[in-house]
């Protein structure tokens, strides 16, 4: 079966996943969010381990069969080493309660009156957690 790639033009793109997301998905990963493989997970693959054509733009592929990924990159370990995740709203919302960062602190984003685009609150979301990463060492 002939896969169809997503048209940058006229689909609506499922996540927003953009290079901000990209770059701070990488700056989280070098401060240490704890990540194990697995599905569901979005990833960035920035330096082309993968050679499959990914779905989405910007090098984003979506782990649905994580034994494909273990095919194309090895153990969990390659996986996680090689690619950058991009956690989703909810797997970042999450992530906000494990480092116990508290709703209010999250909510507080949508208070101060900032317009926010598609994905700029996963972005905001995103900084949080980077600032709990470098504020716990």
């Amino acid at each position: 079966m002939k896969t169809t790639p997503f048209d940058i033009c006229t689909d609506l793109a499922p996540t927003p996943f953009d290079e901000c997301h990209c770059r701070l998905g990488v700056s989280l990963q070098e401060a240490g969010l704890p990540w194990r493989p697995h599905v569901g997970c979005f990833v960035y693959d920035p330096v082309r381990h993968i050679q499959v054509p990914s779905p989405f733009p910007n090098r984003i592929y979506f782990i649905l069969n994580l034994g494909h990924f273990l095919r194309l990159l090895g153990t969990v370990e390659d996986i996680r080493k090689r690619l950058i995740w991009l956690p989703t709203w909810h797997q970042a919302r999450l992530l906000c309660q494990q480092f116990e960062l508290a709703d209010d602190t999250v909510s507080k984003l949508w208070r101060e009156g900032k317009v926010m685009r598609a994905g700029d609150e996963l972005l905001a979301i995103y900084e949080l957690l980077l600032k709990a990463l470098k504020n716990s060492k």
